[in-house]
């Protein structure tokens, strides 16, 4: 397992920064080890987490729970 993945909870919001994108989610479903079906807080879209880091992870890259 990825380490980078290993205190995601199921329900929790986080903010995702990579590559200078920013991305504000919560986790709806765990998927595999390192995936976790989530929805964007703001557009309400839902995706795989591993689309957001499909490329890699960047310099940037900070993923933090968020309250509310």
């Amino acid at each position: 397992m990825n380490p980078i993945f290993q205190n995601i909870r199921v329900g929790k919001k986080y903010r995702l920064v990579n590559y200078g994108e920013s991305n504000q989610f919560q986790v709806l479903q765990k998927l595999s080890e390192n995936n976790f079906l989530v929805k964007n807080i703001l557009t309400l879209e839902s995706f795989e987490l591993a689309e957001l880091v499909r490329y890699g992870l960047g310099k940037d890259f900070e993923i933090r729970e968020i309250n509310g």
